[in-house]
Parts: structure tokens; sequence; C-alpha cells
């Protein structure tokens, strides 16, 4: 169902399933990579509803969450951060399944064998956890690179835009995509109820096209 690939070495597929909703790849001279692609094989999609969460083990150091996979979002490339949290207290509060730190990869003499873990969860369980992670963990795990503003073109810079019309588009777009999910007939209202589905499905819409073209598309909404 997976793969994954390290820059410069051959593809993994050699996923081991430690249950039924937990596998892990195994990266040997793990002190090497910097960043790694995982990746759904279109043989098998994920059930409805759900995705997997993408977690790095490193066996004596702790662990990070990378982000996510799901069918809307198929692969993801990670860069690997050089802190880890422990994986009885993270300060995130999200530990990693200890079906990924109780495994006992074999290494070769000086090198270290890494654990690369997937767990099966419900969409609405991956939003929530990766919106308790730090900013700067979150664009990684949504794959969104952080661009900085060349020193020449600060000075063109008049006046910073105003955050408030920026949220309100993002808010009128969000409702824009619910209210398609309200049945024919049936009036928006403060009693309306959409499925955290919904709202997850939006989440990773909407970053997928802030990622490929900016925040341009809001100026086309009515």
């Amino acid at each position: 169902m997976f793969g994954c690939c390290v820059a410069g070495r051959l593809l993994q597929t050699n996923l081991q399933q430690v249950d039924e909703t937990h596998a892990l790849f195994e990266i040997p001279a793990a002190e090497k990579v910097n960043h790694v692609c995982v990746f759904l094989l279109g043989t098998v999609p994920f059930p409805d509803g759900f995705g997997a969460t993408v977690h790095f083990f490193w066996p004596g150091k702790g662990s990070q969450i990378l982000g996510m996979l799901s069918n809307d979002k198929p692969s993801a490339i990670f860069r690997l951060r050089s802190t880890f949290s422990s994986t009885s207290a993270p300060p995130s509060g999200i530990s990693t399944p200890s079906a990924f730190t109780s495994a006992t990869p074999s290494s070769a003499p000086g090198q270290v064998t890494a654990i690369l873990g997937l767990a099966l969860e419900p969409l609405e369980a991956i939003a929530a956890q990766l919106a308790s992670l730090p900013q700067a963990q979150t664009q990684n795990a949504m794959n969104i690179t952080p661009t900085s503003t060349p020193t020449s073109s600060l000075t063109s810079i008049a006046k910073p835009a105003d955050p408030s019309v920026l949220a309100e588009k993002i808010a009128r777009h969000l409702f824009n995509y619910i209210a398609g999910f309200v049945p024919a007939g049936t009036n928006v209202g403060p009693e309306s109820t959409v499925s955290m589905g919904v709202i997850a499905r939006w989440y990773e819409s909407f970053i997928g096209k802030v990622r490929a073209g900016g925040v341009g598309f809001l100026e086309r909404i009515e």
C-alpha cells in the first residue's frame, strides 16, 4: 500500500505490517538522511474518512511527527528536523505510537537504523494533531516551504496588507465550501451542522491551492 524513498537511494517497498492500523519502514544509515518521500502505491486506497499520520523515530533520541497522507494527498516529501521530542512526554502532546518505539531494528556498526512509521487514523483526528503542532512543524507537516522576502524588495512595501481582509476571505471560502454540503432546499443558519470530515477535506484542498499558487484564488470569491 505504501512506498518510501530517501534521496539518493533505491525505492523501498519493504513495508512491515505491525498490526491492523500500524506499519513501518526501517531506514538504515539514518544519520545521512535529510529528506524522505512517502506515498501510496495506488493499489489500495484509504477507507473513506481515513488517512495516515507519518512518524519518524530515532532510537535513543526520540521522535517527530512528519505529517500525513490521504486519498487526496497520496504523496509527500518531508524534511527531517534536527530536534526530537521525548516519546514519553512530547511538547506537542502528540506521542509516537508504541508500535514504532518498541520496534528493534538491526543496525550496522557505526550506523543508526531509524523507523518511519505510518498510523491509520480518522481524518478528523489527524487534523487535530497537526493543528496542535508549533507553526514551523505544521509547515513541514503540510509540506509548506516558508519563503523569505528579498531585502531589496522590502523598500517597495509601503504598507503591510490588512490581515483582517485575508481572514475574511478565508472564512468566506470555508463558508462557500461547507454550504455545498447542505441539502438542497435547506437554509444555512446558526443551527446548521457539518461533519469534521468536511472541514478536514476543505483544509487539505485549501492548503494544496495555497502551496500550488498562493492566495490569489481568494480574489475570485464573490
